[in-house]
């Protein structure tokens, strides 16, 4: 089987605020603050972690492999930037992906958190997709494996979606999931297709690869595994951050600035219940993650770009 590649240690990083909050129809909903220092979010620190989980997130598990294995370091580095910036290049280029919006973040953010919190390892990155001499993709944000028993499994489509409004945020993204699962012949079988396509990339002997793709494409007549399909969605917001709320001491601004980010999250509880519980959703599995930021317009853009350096 596929392990995971990005650790539990990665959540260190974070406050969890809220934790397997249960939707409507026994979904989950997390919250994570990054932490604060100096009555600032630790982005300096963000950009630190989310380098050195790159190459996980922008490589194939075989070609990660391949290039420890040569010792050829520098090299799996410069290939994850250049590949990370080619990405954003073609993203920003391309008016109907992410509106030009820098949503690489999110998928990014939101790829380390299924691994490292859901436990779902990936399965396919649309960062390799789109950056090669295939059709280009547009669909989920990527496809990760989870394991419900020895018998049941979970293909998690992700979705993230970076807006300074959260409602509007939470409205986006089950639009898109809905146009997923609308137009299922032309996306959703697709993105079915390419997991099987890439999937020898991401296992490294003819066994496990042999066994996922039982997993993936299991036979009614052998009974042997159930595959069902879910959705991860990363929300991320804006935080307005008032010029009295920075005055306040440090230890009283972090506790008001976390209770702050609750309030505005359970405001919004409403809004992604009301979503779940349409006729479309029924049947699906939800697993919503959100995280705040301060200036979200320029600090996606600034994060990249650092990434990309």
């Amino acid at each position: 089987m596929i392990k995971t590649s990005i650790q539990n240690d990665f959540l260190d990083l974070f406050y969890a605020d809220i934790s397997d909050y249960q939707l409507e129809n026994s979904n989950k909903l997390n919250l994570f603050t990054l932490k604060i220092a100096n009555n600032s979010f630790a982005y300096g620190d963000l950009v630190e972690l989310l380098g050195n989980k790159l190459y996980h997130f922008a490589l194939s598990r075989t070609e990660v492999e391949s290039l420890k294995q040569k010792d050829e370091l520098n090299t799996l580095i410069k290939k994850s930037k250049d590949k990370l910036r080619e990405y954003v290049e073609k993203e920003r280029a391309d008016p109907k992906a992410s509106n030009g919006e820098g949503g690489e973040l999110g998928e990014l953010l939101l790829y380390c958190l299924l691994e490292c919190h859901l436990n779902a390892p990936k399965i396919l990155s649309k960062l390799e997709v789109k950056t090669s001499n295939q059709m280009y993709v547009h669909g989920a944000d990527g496809v990760h494996l989870l394991k419900i028993s020895d018998k049941d499994y979970q293909l998690v489509f992700g979705e993230s979606k970076l807006h300074a409004n959260l409602t509007q945020g939470i409205y986006q993204a089950f639009s898109s999931i809905a146009s997923l699962l609308e137009d299922r012949k032309n996306k959703l079988n697709f993105e079915l297709d390419l997991v099987n396509s890439q999937l020898v990339k991401e296992v490294f002997d003819d066994s496990a690869y042999q066994t996922l793709k039982k997993i993936l494409l299991p036979s009614a007549k052998e009974d042997t595994t159930y595959m069902d399909h879910s959705f991860g969605i990363f929300l991320g917001f804006d935080l307005e951050i008032t010029k009295d709320e920075l005055q306040k001491s440090n230890s009283d601004f972090r506790i008001h600035i976390r209770d702050k980010i609750k309030a505005e999250l359970e405001g919004s509880i409403a809004s992604i219940n009301y979503q779940i519980k349409k006729a479309e959703f029924v049947g699906y599995s939800f697993y919503v993650y959100v995280i705040p930021f301060s200036s979200l317009a320029d600090t996606r853009i600034d994060i990249i770009n650092q990434l990309t350096k």
